[in-house]
């Protein structure tokens, strides 16, 4: 493996780009966009998609998990204990460990709770899954996550959804200076160049989802 290779929790991806599954126009134009975008992992909204009944549509009958690494998540739990339990859901319906948790604090501006991410966090680690944890872009706060067993921290580079761009550029150059795990930025990211400012900034990775399902070619 060469520098250029992204590694989470021992698992080696060549791709840096994360990208969701979710606001879409249709499930072709998805299934169209992940496979042009060569992302390895793709997230899934445990909560909004099929993932464990085989007597309706599910996800994996159009994106193989052999291929492409799913990544299920949290998104639209506002408790800890909510998010966890989920999760669980998801480890018995597709025996996935590696995983990312996302607590939120209000609908709003769907900024995340840290206070029930971190306990989240601790109780994921404990049951044996790998969390990648979304957080504020609080150098203090993705450092707890770490100690607490998160694999990779992923703050917010503006509000879920905005397309604003990285907002703060010192704190999340702070959170990967302090970080001994990936720091991917998640949430915010509009363009390319956003992309882009993120990597200048040290960041290991971005995930990107409204940027791309909701342009007017996603998968240009």
């Amino acid at each position: 493996m060469t520098e250029s290779t992204l590694t989470i929790a021992g698992r080696s991806f060549r791709s840096r780009l994360m990208i969701g599954t979710s606001r879409y126009p249709t499930q072709q134009i998805m299934l169209d966009a992940i496979a042009a975008s060569g992302a390895e992992i793709v997230t899934v909204a445990v909560r909004r998609v099929n993932v464990s009944d085989p007597k309706a549509p599910m996800l994996t009958d159009y994106i193989d998990p052999k291929k492409v690494t799913y990544l299920p998540n949290t998104a639209g739990c506002f408790t800890g204990e909510e998010a966890v339990r989920t999760l669980r859901l998801a480890r018995e319906a597709g025996g996935w460990d590696l995983v990312k948790l996302e607590v939120l604090g209000e609908a709003r501006t769907l900024y995340p709770d840290m206070r029930e991410t971190l306990v989240a966090t601790e109780t994921l680690a404990k049951e044996g899954f790998l969390p990648m944890v979304y957080c504020a872009d609080d150098p203090i706060a993705a450092k707890q996550l770490e100690d607490a067993g998160a694999v990779a921290v992923m703050p917010l580079g503006a509000p879920i959804g905005s397309g604003l761009g990285i907002q703060n550029r010192v704190t999340i150059r702070l959170i990967k200076e302090g970080a001994n795990v990936p720091v991917l930025v998640d949430a915010g990211v509009g363009t390319a160049s956003d992309a882009a400012v993120a990597m200048e900034l040290g960041c290991d990775g971005v995930l990107m989802n409204t940027a791309i399902a909701e342009a007017k070619d996603p998968i240009r």
